[in-house]
C-alpha cells in the first residue's frame, strides 16, 4: 500500500486586527481555495465515489495523486449520452440533440458535405467524449508499434483530446490542486504557464535543464527528493520545446532510475509526458521511444500519463486531435477504465468531445496504403534541415563570438544564447532590418528549422550573427 491520503492543508485564519477589506480578500481567497480543494460540504457524486473506490482498491497511489477535481470527476454513463446510446437502432430515437433528414441521414448542408469525401455521419455528427472507438484502438496499437516493449494491455485505451494543449489541460485538472508543485526543466514551452499556473494555480518548480551540455538528471532527482514523502508531479517534454533536445539512452535510464528511487522513498509520483514531437529524432544514441514505456511499469507509486497526438507526428496541426493514455505498474483493466471514465468526464464537462471530422480523416489516413511512406518522406525533410543546421554551425566557428547554441538533436527547434546582446533586442533588429523572424524567450533565441526552407538556413544564422554583433558593438 502507498500510505494514507495526505492531510488537507489549513485554510488559514483572519488576523484579529484585520480590516474589512483584508477580511473580505482573505475570505474570498480561502473560500476559493476550499472549493478548488474539495473542502466544501458538497458530497461527491456516487459515480465519482464508485470510481474512487475502484482506484483505491487496486492502485491506491492513483487515487492519492488525483486533485480534488480529479476525485470529483466521473462520466455520466446514465446521462444524456448513455441514454442516447441505449436508444441507438430503435425505430424512433428522440434522444440526441442533432438534426436528421426524414430518412435518418444527418441534416447537412451540401456546400459542407461536398468539401470532404466522407459520409455525412463521419463529418458533422458528434464523436463520443472518449473519442471514436476505432481511433482509440488504432492509436493504442500505433503507440505499441512505435514503442517496442510496451505490452498490449499494459496501458489504458487512449482517450481523445482536442490536441496536446487540451490534453495537458485535462491532466492539470485531474492531478493539480492550487499550490501543488509542478517539477519541470527550466527551458519549457511558455504555454505551460497558462495551462497549469494561471488555470489551476500550480506552482511551476523548475530545475536547470542542462549541466555541462547534458540533461540535468541530478537536478530532477533533487527536486523529487526535496521535502517529506508525498505527492510529486513531474512534466517531461522530449523532444523538448524550445531546445529540440532529447535525452541520450544513458540519460533516459538515469531519469527513470531517479523517479524509481523517489518512489521507493515513499513519494507518489505522476509523470506527465508531453510527447508532442515524438519520433522526430535525428541522431544515433538518442532515446527514440517514449519514457512512457519504462515508467508505465516502474512502480505502483508511479502513474505515467502519455499526452501525445497527431498534431506534430502526422503534420496536421489544425486538426486538433490528441490522446491521453495511462500506465502504472499493477494497474488492471478496471483501474484504467476508472481513469478513462474520469478523463472522459472532464472532457464532457469541458468541450464535450473532440471534432468528429478530424478524427474520421485521421482514421482514413491511417488506412491509406501510402501512409507510412509519406510520413517517412516528411521526416526525411526535417532531418535534412536538422543536418543542414549542424553543418552551418560547424562551418562557422566565428558564430561562437555572437551566440552559443544549446544542445539539440531532435524535434522542430534549436536555441542559441546571445553572448553580449539582449535576445529581445536581437529579435526586434532581425524583424526591422534583416527580414527575419525568430522567437525570443527567457534570454534565448528559438529558431524553428522545421518551418525554414533548406535554402534559407545559411542566411538565417548569418542574420542572427550579424544582429548580435551590431547590438554587442552598440
Amino acid at each position: 500500500m502507498c500510505g494514507p491520503l495526505p492531510a488537507r492543508p489549513s485554510l488559514g485564519h483572519i488576523p484579529p486586527g484585520a480590516g474589512r477589506g483584508t477580511r473580505l480578500r482573505t475570505f474570498t481567497c480561502t473560500a476559493a481555495r476550499a472549493v478548488a480543494m474539495g473542502e466544501t460540504k458538497m458530497s461527491l457524486s456516487p459515480l465519482a465515489a464508485e470510481l474512487n473506490a475502484r482506484l483505491d482498491g487496486e492502485c491506491p497511489a492513483a487515487l492519492r495523486l488525483l486533485s480534488a477535481r480529479g476525485r470529483a470527476a466521473y462520466f455520466p454513463h446514465k446521462g444524456i449520452l448513455g441514454q442516447s446510446a441505449e436508444a441507438r437502432g430503435k425505430r424512433i430515437n428522440a434522444t440526441i440533440g442533432v438534426a436528421l433528414e426524414e430518412d435518418g441521414r444527418p441534416l447537412v448542408l451540401d456546400c459542407v458535405a461536398e468539401q470532404v469525401e466522407l459520409a455525412p455521419g463521419e463529418q458533422v455528427l458528434y464523436a463520443p467524449s472518449f473519442g471514436k472507438p476505432a481511433l482509440r484502438q488504432r492509436w493504442g496499437s500505433m503507440i505499441r508499434a512505435k514503442n517496442p516493449g510496451l505490452a498490449d494491455g499494459g496501458h489504458s485505451v487512449p482517450v481523445v483530446t482536442c490536441a496536446l494543449t487540451h490534453g495537458l489541460s485535462i491532466a492539470g485538472e485531474l492531478f493539480l490542486d492550487p499550490g501543488d508543485r509542478l517539477i519541470l526543466p527550466d527551458l519549457y514551452w511558455g504555454n505551460y504557464r497558462l495551462i497549469f499556473q494561471a488555470a489551476f494555480g500550480a506552482v511551476l518548480d523548475p530545475f536547470p535543464t542542462f549541466v555541462d551540455g547534458r540533461f540535468n538528471v541530478a537536478g530532477l532527482a533533487a527536486k523529487l527528493m526535496d521535502g517529506t514523502p508525498g505527492k510529486r508531479v513531474i512534466l517531461l517534454n522530449f523532444p523538448n520545446n524550445p531546445t529540440g533536445y532529447s535525452p541520450t539512452e544513458g540519460e533516459a535510464i538515469e531519469i527513470v532510475r531517479a523517479i524509481g528511487k523517489a518512489a521507493a522513498a515513499g513519494h507518489d509520483i505522476v509523470v506527465l509526458i508531453d510527447d508532442a514531437y515524438f519520433g522526430l529524432v535525428f541522431e544515433a544514441g538518442i532515446h527514440e521511444t517514449s519514457l512512457f514505456v519504462p515508467l508505465s511499469t516502474l512502480s505502483p507509486r508511479v502513474l505515467a500519463v502519455k499526452i501525445d497526438g497527431a498534431t506534430k507526428e502526422d503534420y496536421v496541426w489544425g486538426f486538433r486531435v490528441g490522446f491521453l493514455t495511462y500506465g502504472m505498474a499493477g494497474a488492471t483493466r478496471d483501474t484504467y477504465s476508472a481513469l478513462e471514465d474520469k478523463t472522459a468526464g472532464a472532457i464532457r464537462g469541458n468541450i464535450s468531445n473532440a471534432p468528429n471530422l478530424a478524427q474520421s480523416l485521421l482514421l482514413a489516413a491511417y488506412d491509406h496504403p501510402d501512409y507510412a511512406a509519406q510520413k517517412a518522406e516528411k521526416h526525411a525533410t526535417l532531418r535534412r534541415r536538422y543536418e543542414k543546421v549542424v553543418a552551418v554551425l560547424a562551418a562557422h566557428p566565428e558564430y561562437a563570438e555572437s551566440f552559443t547554441p544549446l544542445p539539440f538533436n531532435s524535434g522542430y527547434f534549436m536555441c542559441v544564447r546571445p553572448v553580449s546582446a539582449d535576445a529581445e533586442a536581437v529579435r526586434q533588429l532581425l524583424l526591422a532590418e534583416y527580414d527575419t523572424g525568430v522567437i525570443a524567450t527567457d534570454g534565448l533565441i528559438r529558431l524553428a528549422f522545421s518551418s525554414t526552407p533548406l535554402a534559407e538556413l545559411d542566411d538565417l544564422f548569418a542574420n542572427v550573427d550579424a544582429a548580435c554583433r551590431r547590438l554587442a558593438r552598440s
